[in-house]
């Protein structure tokens, strides 16, 4: 009969010196324990085990002071103009970019940094202006983020042809020898656009980077989405060469929200046609001639309207802040407590055998990153409404996230969800929301097309694993029927609500 682990306060220590026997190279991330005490003490005073990194970064205290500092010192003006606090904002965009570009190590000479409100407006900026037209191909894979996945809908309008790359359960990793069948298949003179994650929003999976330069040697630009990934990974564009990199700062370090990036080789950056022009993007138009206009050249022809001016200096303040404590270290910290977590997590079962957790994507540190989708299953083996199980969560001062994670591929494979069952959903007169979805296919297929998500970060600690395993343990040997009476509430969303 297996017997669960003893996750109590009392076994920490315990746990944590057999956690640092097992993985040595924690000792070396050390300090990463100074500074969640100095930078985000706020956690452990408010009592918050957070694990949702993949949705949002956490930004320290020094890089508020900074920012703060900044403006109360200075007077800045919009940058498109030449007077004085003009100027001097505009100093402060062009250094962002700079720095940005030399994060990530792009070369200025073949990379422009153009910002953008987040990913998905970077993404957009690609979508609406790339030459799609009959006989060019879109390739997405299955493991795309909803943003990427809208790209479809401008490749169609303008006659492209859609093709989705597959992912191969168990691991939901990208069907590689597809893949090259579906680069080889392309017609000459035509435009083709291959677009995947360097690391999965659902299931953590790092796809390869070698197939950057194995599409384009095949002639097809390469559309890298890279907001998952770039958190806790180096991706280095002096060695990688993807035309298109598209990221959200605050996945990043936190602070701020509403500035993202596009780094675009300049080479691929000619061929995007923009659909229209707005203020900042042109350099005169004429409204008596109503096919005038000039574009500018390189990002200030893509940034539309004033660029998020005062926010920006914030970016190369919490880029010099990851920079500082070193993004191998993060990674290392992120790998270590993320092989503690499959294991623990793989290894909970009920007094009759059965697997408490089900872990959709790699059962190991191999090729992933630190974030963990599941699902948990009752002693019958029936499955756990995530619902419920996020709605205890919050009781206990965990953030975790729950539903598909804006991740419709991987999530309708890993839930064994099918086309022709797809079909009979839209298929419907009205529009259904995802709650809807949820019950219709529990009821008729006996599916449940949600999981949970955690994800880990810079200021992830042993103590937050450890107190979500004991979380997790408390489900061993509860039957479904136990969370029947689970209400799922959102107090401070009602509290919001009810004020509005």
């Amino acid at each position: 009969m297996p017997s669960t682990p003893d996750y109590s306060p009392e076994n920490r220590e315990a746990a944590f010196a057999a956690f640092r026997a097992q993985h040595p190279c924690y000792e070396d991330t050390r300090i990463l324990d100074d500074l969640r005490s100095r930078e985000y003490a706020r956690l452990d005073a408010l009592d918050q085990v957070y694990l949702d990194y993949t949705g949002s970064g956490l930004y320290a205290l020094s890089q508020l002071r900074r920012h703060m500092a900044l403006l109360e010192e200075g007077v800045f003006g919009n940058p498109h103009s030449k007077n004085p606090t003009s100027l001097a904002m505009t100093h402060l965009v062009e250094q962002a970019r700079e720095y940005v570009l030399r994060f990530f190590n792009a070369s200025p000479e073949e990379y422009v940094a153009i910002f953008t409100p987040n990913a998905s407006g970077a993404l957009k900026l690609v979508g609406e202006a790339y030459p799609f037209a009959p006989g060019g191909r879109f390739l997405p894979a299955y493991d795309n983020h909803n943003s990427v996945n809208g790209i479809r809908e401008f490749a169609r309008a303008k006659g492209a042809e859609v093709t989705y790359l597959p992912t191969v359960p168990p691991e939901l990793r990208l069907d590689s020898k597809r893949l090259r069948a579906e680069l080889e298949h392309t017609q000459p003179g035509s435009h083709n656009l291959f677009a995947y994650p360097a690391q999965s929003n659902f299931s953590g999976v790092q796809h390869a980077l070698e197939w950057i330069a194995e599409a384009r040697a095949q002639g097809w630009d390469v559309l890298l989405d890279a907001a998952a990934f770039v958190p806790t990974n180096r991706l280095d564009l002096g060695r990688w060469k993807p035309d298109f990199v598209p990221l959200s700062f605050y996945k990043m370090f936190g602070y701020p929200t509403g500035v993202g990036c596009l780094l675009a080789r300049k080479e691929a950056l000619q061929k995007l046609r923009r659909p229209w022009f707005a203020g900042g993007t042109i350099s005169i138009t004429s409204v008596q001639g109503e096919g005038w206009h000039y574009l500018l050249e390189g990002a200030a022809g893509f940034e539309d309207g004033t660029v998020n001016f005062l926010n920006l200096p914030a970016v190369e303040i919490g880029l010099h802040h990851i920079a500082k404590i070193g993004i191998g270290t993060i990674h290392e910290r992120v790998t270590c407590l993320t092989d503690y977590l499959l294991r623990q997590m793989s290894a909970l079962r009920h007094s009759n055998g059965a697997p408490l957790v089900k872990i959709f994507g790699p059962a190991d540190t191999t090729a992933r990153g630190g974030t963990i989708a599941f699902v948990l299953n009752d002693p019958e083996g029936i499955r756990l409404d995530y619902r419920k199980v996020e709605a205890l969560a919050n009781r206990e001062n965990i953030s975790l996230r729950t539903g598909c994670f804006c991740n419709p591929g991987s999530g309708e494979i890993a839930h064994n969800l099918t086309r022709e069952e797809m079909a009979a959903i839209f298929g419907r007169d009205e529009p259904v929301d995802f709650e809807t979805f949820y019950e219709w296919s529990r009821r008729e297929y006996g599916r449940a097309p949600g999981a949970i998500r955690i994800s880990l970060g810079i200021a992830t600690n042993f103590a937050d694993v450890y107190r979500f395993m004991r979380f997790l343990a408390s489900f061993v040997d509860k039957p479904h029927t136990a969370l029947h009476k689970v209400q799922v509430e959102y107090p401070m969303y009602d509290l919001l609500r009810d004020s509005a």
